[in-house]
């Protein structure tokens, strides 16, 4: 996200909160290593949840809303949508409260990451970034919104 231009996607901030959100998803090193012993300044995935359908709505209508200004392509969109219903399919099923343990532990969880990984790479490939860094923290996340 670094190297998005900000004025490249209509609604870049949208965008960036979408990306931070699979971002996150789709990291099981990131699930283990911050959500799991619970690290200050990630959130959970709640949290992430929140940030992938908060503006957008994606819980409620598709993607593809969103082609030309927070998505590039219909390919982003699809992939978007696919893993916006993996995971909110988990997250009614475990409830929105559950421990981390109990989404890590759910017999989706692996295709839900998967889904994630998939959108995130394509999201990151789009705005030339390096879909392997490692997630930012909700600070870094914040600071990168405001420089606008």
């Amino acid at each position: 996200m670094a190297g998005m231009p900000l004025n490249d996607m209509p609604w870049w901030r949208w965008r960036t909160n979408v990306r931070s959100a699979l971002h996150m998803l789709s990291d099981p090193a990131f699930h283990q290593n911050c959500w799991v012993p619970g690290v200050p300044g990630y959130g959970d995935i709640t949290d992430a949840v929140y940030r992938l359908v908060e503006d957008t709505w994606l819980d409620n209508w598709s993607a593809e809303k969103y082609v030309g200004t927070v998505f590039r392509d219909s390919q982003e969109a699809a992939l978007v949508d696919v893993a916006v219903l993996r995971v909110l399919r988990i997250m009614h099923q475990v409830g929105a409260d559950a421990p981390v343990t109990a989404y890590l532990q759910h017999h989706g969880w692996s295709e839900a990451v998967r889904a994630a990984r998939e959108a995130h790479v394509r999201l990151a490939a789009g705005d030339g970034d390096d879909p392997d860094t490692p997630p930012r923290s909700l600070d870094e996340l914040a600071a990168a919104m405001h420089i606008v």
